[in-house]
């Protein structure tokens, strides 16, 4: 496989019906990528501001997404003013993942089948029945 280095450059990128395996971005801005019909299988995305990420018809079964939000304490971009806009996910397949150690204030969650769901243990269907018992 032939080694392409493009260094200092502001020229547009276009790759159609080609292969590009094992391709680095280092230290670059690649603002308004479009990735359609593409395998990214392996892919690994650290340390990046994906602000206005939009994935829309992607299978991302295994898919392992930690670390997220501001910058933690002793980063050098952290900042204790700023606040992460909040992320939405609508019309996702998500049955038999996890959350775990996530904060999840005011998060809202409308209009999903919940059946199986459990916080910290407890299924949700209980919680909701109990909560509509409580209110009557």
């Amino acid at each position: 496989m032939q080694n392409i280095t493009i260094t200092q450059t502001d020229k547009l990128l276009e790759l159609k019906d080609g292969c590009m395996e094992e391709v680095r971005f280092l230290n670059a801005r690649v603002n308004k990528l479009l990735f359609n019909d593409v395998g990214l299988i392996g892919a690994k995305i650290t340390d990046a501001n994906l602000s206005d990420l939009e994935i829309e018809g992607a299978q991302l079964g295994g898919a392992y997404i930690h670390n997220i939000g501001m910058p933690p304490k002793g980063h050098p971009f952290y900042d204790p003013a700023a606040k992460q806009r909040p992320l939405k996910f609508e019309d996702c397949y998500l049955a038999g993942s996890e959350i775990i150690n996530c904060n999840l204030q005011d998060v809202q969650i409308r209009d999903c089948n919940t059946q199986g769901m459990t916080i910290n243990g407890i299924p949700v269907q209980e919680l909701l029945a109990a909560y509509e018992k409580q209110k009557a």
